[in-house]
């Protein structure tokens, strides 16, 4: 079946973590073999190839680079600027990648339409380029408004204001606060020029500030459920709710410390946690009851997000072990509609809802 990954951190792993996701997957982890500044060494489960492998012909894929003020322990830049810069090296990794085939950029719903009747045609997949929409993951390399058009006009479609920690536009994960006046300029900025506003990582404050100010479209990447998993960096049912009602899609990331509860990192084993891949379809169950359907519910990875096998399911050996999703769906209940809708239909609605204006 194919797949729509809503998130994966590809040009990270290949400027800051040095991988050449042309490599086969075993050479990567063995030329990383004895290396010990990641915790993930030997241990990625994504490249090319194994993407083609599992019809994964579409992802959103990410620039990151945080802003970190010297009061911040957080690993980051130490200016806006620098952080600016950071992107702008992952953005020429990307466009290199489409020089050589591999990846093409979809930033339109004319490029998306073409995108899957290539993709479809019958044809093998196993050379074909895999469509990528981009995104911000935390804005604080946005060093003044003005940036944020420079960077559509370039192909950037969704923003996530915040990630770790304090930003210059929104609070994430582990913070408190809201998104105050320059959150609100970047929103408005948004808007105007149509870009998707990613709610994954936004403190509680900053999640309601945010969606009080934004009216364009708004989806969640990678995020699980609070109910299940007690942390700030999950979704409450409240925020699910108010999700919902703005037609926002949730995809379901794969890190087990947000899939399981009790996760130890750098401890816990997947297999001893019993954290396989039907773990993740009880956070989206959750989801659905509170909807009352399958449509807010679909795949973001963030398979190597700095995080490995280690740290991944169990039953993943490489990303194109998505495809266990459809039939672990279907035991679950979900009928031949609803697992399509998760594997891709829902994101495909969304985008085309969201670039039909």
């Amino acid at each position: 079946m194919f797949i729509i990954d809503a998130h994966l951190d590809l040009a990270m792993n290949a400027m800051e973590w040095n991988r050449d996701y042309r490599k086969p997957i075993r050479e990567i982890r063995d030329r990383e073999k004895g290396m010990t500044d990641k915790p993930d060494r030997g241990k990625n489960v994504v490249n090319f190839e194994e993407l083609r492998k599992g019809n994964i012909g579409l992802v959103v894929a990410t620039q990151i680079a945080r802003y970190v003020a010297p009061e911040n322990k957080l690993p980051g830049w130490h200016s806006p600027e620098q952080a600016w810069a950071q992107t702008q090296g992952q953005l020429a990794w990307y466009k290199q990648m489409e020089e050589e085939g591999e990846l093409t950029p979809i930033r339109n719903l004319e490029e998306l339409e073409k995108h899957l009747k290539y993709w479809h045609d019958g044809q093998d997949t196993s050379r074909k380029a895999i469509g990528y929409i981009l995104s911000l993951e935390g804005a604080d390399s946005i060093v003044t408004i003005r940036h944020l058009e420079r960077a559509h006009n370039y192909g950037l479609r969704a923003v996530g204001p915040g990630h770790y920690g304090p930003g210059r536009y929104a609070q994430g994960t582990n913070a408190k606060g809201g998104i105050g006046k320059a959150g609100r300029e970047l929103l408005k900025e948004m808007e105007r020029l149509n870009i998707i506003l990613d709610a994954t990582h936004l403190c509680d404050d900053s999640f309601w500030e945010a969606l009080d100010n934004f009216n364009g479209h708004v989806w969640a990447s990678h995020n699980n459920v609070r109910k299940l998993v007690d942390h700030n960096r999950q979704f409450s049912d409240e925020m699910i709710k108010v999700l919902i009602s703005r037609g926002a899609v949730i995809g379901g990331v794969m890190d087990t410390w947000m899939m399981v509860p009790n996760w130890h990192k750098g401890v816990s084993d997947p297999r001893q946690m019993n954290c396989g891949l039907d773990v993740l379809i009880d956070h989206m169950d959750h989801i659905c009851q509170i909807a009352g359907n399958a449509n807010h519910i679909a795949i973001g990875s963030d398979l190597d997000g700095a995080f490995g096998k280690e740290q991944s399911p169990y039953d993943i050996e490489t990303i194109a072990d998505l495809q266990k999703l459809p039939v672990l769906l279907k035991k679950r209940g979900y009928s031949d509609g609803d697992v399509e809708k998760v594997m891709h239909g829902n994101w495909l609605r969304f985008l085309r809802n969201a670039w039909r204006q």
